[in-house]
């Protein structure tokens, strides 16, 4: 995203609320994909007989190559646009998705977690989305852009929800085909219907340039460290919260999916909302509301309250606040950032909120009291983390003034 700060439309709203939607969409087809596997944790769990730490380290091995990735795709997106990158994006996600139902038919837990590992690549789609949307939306407006872009997200709740179902009602095989079969058919959506913003022009660099001049911005290592706890968190919990329901509370597959499904949804909603409050208030205040929130809310889920109204309020209070966060973190990036640097910071701190998501569940895994049936430690962390976000916005980041559109 190279020499503009707005993106003048010449044909009304309609082009750009098309790519804003397609973009949204492949988001949320590609995040269905990414998810696959923590939906069907317990049932690889049973087959294969996995420990507490073999479970969680399979679930969190998609988001490490989900969260690295990031950072050259968003350095590629400056330079190749977002309509490629993410087409591209949807036909290279096929390969691992087919992959990893194959492992899983084999019931072998070491080509699982190797597959694992390049699913990874489905949740890169995010880097490439952001700098797509916002060439497309002035500055005034690229809350809104970011924010509706991030309803994305709800494919975790597309995968909690529909993944074991669809694995109960056609088959396991079936199953993955089907997600493979979207991912496809989107790809040539995009490719047909999505376009690059008017202004977008490439950048010419080569990407190494791009990454270490954005790695010298200081907005770059702030918005990494308050992505990695909001939107890390949301990612960290809508991946093991099938386990953790299962181990706390003995809900079944479809269950457990279920309820996952509603935290991922409320986050849906509250994304768009953090990034729309931004445009009118501030990010500021939107991060400082929603860490705080988060930090509340752990606090509550380690008490373990009686299912399922207390614990349901409970995990959608924590959802809602996560997202809210990540709305108002992005909001704040495009504030901040200079139009040609987008991409590149897009990827460092799209790469920070998935390494975010990456070391919860493990931490989870290897801190359950499987005795108690308790995962205080891990949650307690939580708070500790949401906490020092908390203080670090609030008296080391500045309240900079709107930028004029």
């Amino acid at each position: 995203m190279s020499s503009t700060t707005s993106a003048p439309v010449t044909r009304g709203t309609t082009p750009r609320a098309l790519n804003l939607a397609l973009a949204a969409w492949v988001f949320a087809i590609t995040f269905w994909a990414w998810n696959l596997i923590g939906p069907l944790a317990v049932r690889y769990a049973e087959d294969m007989g996995l420990s507490a730490s073999q479970k969680a380290l399979l679930i969190a091995t998609p988001v490490l190559v989900g969260a690295l990735g990031r950072i050259p795709v968003g350095a590629l997106t400056d330079r190749l646009g977002g309509r490629r990158m993410l087409s591209t994006l949807c036909f290279l996600s096929v390969v691992p998705v087919l992959l990893v139902m194959w492992a899983g038919s084999a019931g072998s837990y070491a080509l699982l977690l190797a597959f694992a590992f390049l699913l990874g690549v489905a949740g890169t789609s995010f880097a490439a989305g952001i700098p797509f949307v916002n060439a497309w939306y002035e500055p005034a407006r690229r809350g809104f852009a970011t924010g509706v872009f991030g309803i994305g997200m709800g494919g975790t709740a597309l995968s909690s929800f529909f993944t074991p179902r669809f694995v109960g009602w056609f088959g396991y095989v079936p199953a993955h085909l089907t997600v493979a079969a979207a991912l496809a058919v989107t790809g040539v959506a995009v490719l047909l219907l999505a376009r690059d913003a008017p202004a977008w022009r490439p950048n010419p660099e080569s990407v190494l340039p791009k990454l270490r001049a954005a790695s010298r911005l200081a907005v770059t290592w702030q918005m990494s460290f308050l992505y990695a706890v909001a939107f890390g968190g949301f990612v960290a919990f809508s991946t093991y919260l099938p386990t953790y329901l299962k181990d706390v509370y003995d809900f079944d597959l479809a269950g457990a999916g279920t309820r996952t499904a509603g935290f991922a949804i409320a986050a849906v909603v509250a994304r768009p909302l953090g990034g729309i409050l931004s445009d009118r208030v501030h990010p500021k205040t939107i991060v400082l509301i929603s860490l705080g929130g988060a930090a509340v809310s752990a606090v509550l889920m380690a008490l373990q309250p009686a299912p399922e109204v207390p614990a349901g309020l409970v995990s959608i209070s924590m959802a809602f606040f996560l997202g809210l966060g990540s709305g108002g973190v992005f909001a704040w990036v495009a504030r901040r950032v200079p139009a040609d640097r987008v991409g590149a910071v897009t990827g460092v701190v799209g790469a920070a909120g998935g390494l975010g998501g990456y070391f919860p569940p493990l931490v989870m895994g290897a801190t359950y009291d499987a005795e108690a049936q308790s995962y205080t430690v891990g949650l307690t962390l939580l708070v500790a983390t949401a906490l020092v976000a908390f203080a670090f916005t609030l008296w080391r980041l500045p309240r900079e003034a709107r930028q004029a559109p």
